[in-house]
């Protein structure tokens, strides 16, 4: 019976408050809550925590890569960057592909998602598909009409492990995209779009109701009365109490009066932290080669940007290199709320938006994905179902 006690620590209860207290791990779940004596196993290990923070692990739902890896490039790529996030206290990611989802592509789909099944070093509930139904490129989506056909070849080739696909409300045919993805179990995430006011609000009605990277391509609709300002997309999110968000917290790709804005419509419990991470993220400024044909500098105050001077998008932003829990130290920083409020925003909130009601919170029978949190926010012990797979020197 594996088993591990965690003492001394301020335990954080996501959205709700912060306690000293134990936690006991137990065969993968969280067993007890400052346990009796008496229900304490012989054997377990004993963690003091040294009264650091004890938090759920981190959730991210927009993630295409870290550290030296990209996900989408092949197996030994996505388990060496799934084996490098746990460093950074994340415990749960939805890995985030870009460019494999064509006919072409179908078979490199199919074998990444097979070796989704040997990953143990982080939670993978599934993929985050980041289209093809997309209609605004970004840097380099493919944007085509919905083709049902086309989903079904798609989805087939990951096996069932799709758990997310953003979408464009205003893309052409994609209600029935949304409506499928929904009868599959499939979060529709949108994003990428200049969709109207009455665009967004029929994807939101046929089932759309989570934004990804708020504000990043969220262009205004085109303006047709000199003068008039008009709504779309961002407006409709706001305001319709189905709807939530999640924004890139490195304080270049999102102004932080877009999230106090959010904040202000939706609450803190509409509000989801991500990275968008790609190559680089993680790493210490500098600059690092890729897998896209340009090196990328990395800069925390700066992100990722496309080092070639002979390349036509010189300077340009090549992804995020953010991680969670920076992205966290940063909301901290910026937002006067609570902090067991700031902590739901990368776990329990996440954990919400993709039905993962076993994740990103501290209850008995919970997953026992939880980190112990060093003073600046770096982990000192980062456990994934009760196994410590990331101790700081």
């Amino acid at each position: 019976m594996n088993s591990t006690l965690i003492t001394q620590a301020r335990i954080v209860f996501p959205g709700e408050r912060i306690a000293p207290g134990e936690l006991l791990l137990q065969d993968g779940r969280i067993a007890a809550i400052n346990p009796a004596p008496a229900d304490i196993p012989a054997g377990c290990v004993r963690v003091d925590a040294g009264n650091r923070l004890l938090t759920p692990g981190l959730i991210d739902l927009h993630t295409h890569g870290i550290g030296h890896s990209l996900y989408e490039a092949g197996p030994e790529s996505l388990a060496s960057g799934l084996a490098f996030a746990p460093r950074f206290g994340t415990t749960g990611i939805l890995p985030t592909l870009y460019r494999v989802m064509n006919r072409a592509s179908l078979p490199l789909l199919a074998e990444l998602s097979r070796a989704l099944d040997g990953i143990r070093t982080v939670s993978v509930p599934g993929w985050h598909l980041e289209g093809p139904f997309l209609r605004l490129p970004g840097a380099g989506a493919d944007t085509i009409p919905g083709d049902l056909g086309l989903l079904d070849d798609i989805l087939a080739a990951t096996g069932g492990r799709t758990r997310a696909m953003s979408i464009s409300p205003d893309t052409p045919g994609i209600i029935p995209v949304i409506e499928r993805l929904r009868e599959r179990g499939i979060v529709p995430f949108i994003t990428h779009t200049r969709a109207s006011v009455a665009e967004t609000e029929r994807a939101l009605d046929a089932g759309a109701h989570h934004a990804t990277h708020f504000y990043d391509v969220f262009p205004l609709p085109d303006v047709s009365e000199p003068g008039v300002r008009p709504c779309g997309a961002v407006e409709v999110l706001l305001a319709d109490p189905r709807g939530t968000v999640d924004f890139i917290a490195d304080g270049v790709h999102v102004e932080t009066v877009a999230i106090r804005a959010a904040l202000a419509a939706k609450g803190f419990a509409g509000v989801v932290l991500i990275t968008d991470s790609n190559i680089g993220a993680g790493l210490p400024d500098g600059i690092y080669p890729t897998t896209f044909g340009f090196p990328v500098k990395v800069s925390a105050q700066n992100a990722a940007r496309i080092h070639d001077p002979g390349h036509k998008n010189h300077g340009s932003l090549a992804g995020s290199a953010l991680t969670m829990n920076v992205g966290i130290a940063n909301l901290h920083r910026w937002l006067k709320l609570p902090s067991e409020q700031i902590w739901a925003m990368g776990t329990a909130n996440p954990a919400r938006v993709m039905g993962l009601t076993n994740k990103g919170v501290i209850r008995v029978g919970a997953d026992a994905d939880v980190v112990v949190w060093n003073d600046d926010l770096t982990p000192q012990c980062t456990w994934v179902a009760g196994e410590p797979v990331y101790r700081a020197a």
